[in-house]
């Protein structure tokens, strides 16, 4: 390869420096954020000879050059370029991060706000089911579990207790993680939360109905009369004078300094941010979700399922807003009119978005997206939709999008079939007891055909993208076959070369990991390994080709029967680039010659699992494309130890017919290929 000319090729390919954010490289590939990625020349990477592929991912489009000329290549575009574009691998994440269009900012803004919330609303909202369970006359019979058995009373109350204080107190939560995420001092957003719910207020879902009964106490405020009114339950508001505290907050500390910032910032900040708070974007908010919840209620009375289909379509949005906290009051006004839709509505969009997630927790590859995605989405669908949107569903996109089509189609029904509900509750499958009792068939079909639609339209695209790309979401990998094959094949040539496991463990499908580019089998074909001892030693006798500098990739090259050569590449963990080599110990240089089962590295793997990153180590033939076909020797979950065999390369095709088959050769070192 001659690196220089691929470099240049690279660079006029994704449309000259001009179009380079930041560049980074990591053991096999360059990672680059663009300008614009339009402007790139994805036809031309893809047919480059000396280049393996292109993939874009989360902000970054990578060019996959390969283990041991990437670090040249990325050298070589150095040189060759006049701005100073060259970053750390976490700096390229944060500049990918804050580089995308303004939506996708949004939603990772919110993100970080609310995926720290999860397990408290995940929690919350499952207690409040089981209450609702304990609570509702007409689940068990005419009477409640509570009637019932009045002994569970109480047992019911602190259950109820604890279902309800996330939701009561859910701005100081936000506050809390808002404030931080806009880069001012959490406490003081905390502290400013708690101002807005204070006992001494008016209980935020209390508000309108108090205003209009004329017993709404005010503040004089420098000639203003200011409602003494809470914010229970709200999201919007607090997300707002978050930024607004932290913007003060900031401001102070650059223009104050020493003793004077110590004391004045934080007297200052909350004094400015409560008189704003109180007088002025609290009320404005408050108002606009009034508002919006008399449109709707205007909206799907004049129009019947179409509205419904409107409502449906885009309450999970509302929901991002917190903008649906303004509607009990107008629920509470519809019951005494024979029901309020709202919350049928409500229920089955809920339930819609927890379709989806749990077809992204069939989808995913990634124990982390598994398991918030299989949590997130059993709670939205017993009505806590927060963690399954913005923990899984708004980070994809996808997902909730289709969970807003599936709303749309299931409230359109609730609209023709003139579902109400005469209470309020979980809403979503659990919401049933809130219905009129005449209305739970009519309920129980649309919750169906909502979570149905959703999860098999999910589950259908998600697939399509499997195929498409191997990948369903930036961050982990779909079910796509790498190059190579999953399973062990017993046609194996008998004169095959023999790739012995650098690791103790058990066998993982290549496609099964949760790197694109090598679930793809881009990097190679080869299988995976998740080990149970920190050693990895080298699988064939050959010279050291790569030993990266953070210690956590090696390659070695090796030569098969006919002298052709045979390129292993180890990459233990993903993302491991990060650790800067800690919890690495290495053993040998590059240049150096191995023999099979040399020790090449130490590593620890609680440490690095405790640094949230995975140890899976793949191991592949790097060079696999001039190779014969690479079988893996072990079926998916079996143990392998040390020198077992774990690939077999068998010799590359002949070119013609005369040299094919050209009989077997002594001395085969091969292993069978299957286990009995």
């Amino acid at each position: 390869m001659d690196h220089s000319h691929v470099a240049q090729r690279i660079l006029k390919a994704i449309g000259g420096e001009d179009n380079i954010v930041a560049l980074a490289h990591c053991a096999t590939r360059l990672r680059m954020v663009l300008k614009d990625s339009k402007k790139v020349d994805k036809s031309a990477l893809e047919n480059d000879p000396d280049l393996k592929g292109i993939f874009e991912a989360g902000g970054m489009f990578q060019v996959i050059v390969g283990p041991g000329d990437v670090n040249i290549v990325f050298d070589q575009l150095n040189k060759i370029t006049t701005k100073d574009i060259a970053v750390s691998t976490d700096k390229l994440k944060d500049i990918a991060a804050d580089s995308g269009n303004w939506f996708a900012r949004a939603v990772k803004v919110l993100a970080d706000i609310f995926v720290p919330l999860i397990p408290i609303l995940v929690g919350g909202g499952l207690l409040m089911a089981l209450n609702n369970v304990l609570t509702v006359n007409g689940l068990f019979g005419e009477q409640s579990v509570i009637e019932m058995f009045p002994a569970m009373a109480d047992v019911a109350g602190l259950i109820n207790l604890l279902a309800s204080a996330p939701f009561a107190f859910l701005p100081i939560l936000v506050g809390f993680t808002a404030t931080k995420r806009f880069g001012g001092n959490e406490f003081l957003g905390a502290g400013m939360a708690m101002a807005m719910v204070m006992p001494d207020l008016v209980n935020g879902y209390q508000v309108a109905a108090t205003i209009e009964a004329g017993e709404m106490a005010y503040w004089n405020i420098f000639g203003l009369d200011v409602a003494q009114a809470g914010y229970q339950g709200s999201i919007l508001p607090i997300l707002v004078i978050a930024w607004i505290l932290a913007t003060i907050e900031k401001f102070l500390h650059k223009h104050l300094k020493g003793t004077v910032d110590f004391l004045l910032t934080p007297l200052l900040t909350l004094l400015v941010t409560g008189f704003i708070t109180f007088i002025a974007v609290g009320p404005v908010l408050r108002t606009a979700g009034d508002m919006l919840g008399a449109g709707l209620n205007d909206l799907y009375t004049f129009a019947g399922p179409v509205g419904g289909f409107i409502f449906g379509l885009f309450y999970s949005p509302i929901v991002i807003t917190g903008l649906h906290q303004s509607f009990p009051p107008i629920e509470t006004m519809l019951w005494n009119e024979g029901g309020s839709f709202i919350f049928a509505v409500a229920s089955v969009a809920n339930i819609a978005q927890g379709g989806v997630a749990l077809a992204v927790y069939f989808l995913a590859r990634s124990e982390k997206l598994k398991g918030l995605s299989g949590a997130s989405g059993v709670s939205a669908l017993f009505g806590i939709t927060e963690p399954a949107i913005f923990g899984v569903n708004l980070r994809l996109r996808w997902p909730f999008y289709i969970g807003m089509g599936a709303s749309a189609i299931a409230s359109t029904l609730i609209a023709l079939f003139d579902v109400k509900a005469t209470a309020l509750g979980a809403a979503g499958f659990i919401g049933f007891v809130s219905m009129r009792p005449e209305d739970y068939t009519q309920f129980f079909i649309c919750a169906f055909v909502s979570l149905f639609l959703a999860f098999g339209v999910a589950f259908a695209y998600g697939r399509y993208l499997i195929a498409k790309n191997g990948s369903i979401d930036p961050d982990e990998v779909g079910t796509a076959t790498a190059a190579g094959g999953d399973v062990p094949s017993a046609t194996a040539d008998p004169n095959a070369y023999r790739v012995a496991s650098p690791l103790a463990g058990t066998a993982v499908a290549l496609s099964a990991v949760s790197d694109p580019m090598f679930a793809a089998g881009k990097l190679g074909a080869g299988a995976a390994i998740e080990p149970t001892e920190g050693r990895l030693v080298s699988p064939i006798d050959g010279k050291v080709t790569v030993t990266f500098p953070s210690k956590h990739a090696y390659a070695v090259r090796g030569k098969d029967a006919d002298g052709n050569n045979v390129d292993i590449l180890m990459h233990i963990g993903f993302d491991t680039v990060n650790l800067k080599g800690e919890h690495f110990t290495s053993h040998v240089s590059k240049g150096d010659e191995v023999k099979a089962g040399d020790l090449l590295c130490e590593f620890d793997i609680e440490a690095i699992k405790a640094a949230d990153y995975p140890v899976t180590t793949p191991v592949v033939v790097s060079n696999s494309k001039k190779t014969g076909p690479v079988l893996p020797a072990h079926h998916p979950g079996e143990d392998i130890t040390f020198g077992d065999a774990l690939l077999t390369v068998d010799p590359k095709p002949a070119p013609s017919a005369e040299t094919a088959g050209s009989g077997s050769a002594a001395g085969s070192s091969a292993v069978p290929t299957s286990k009995s």
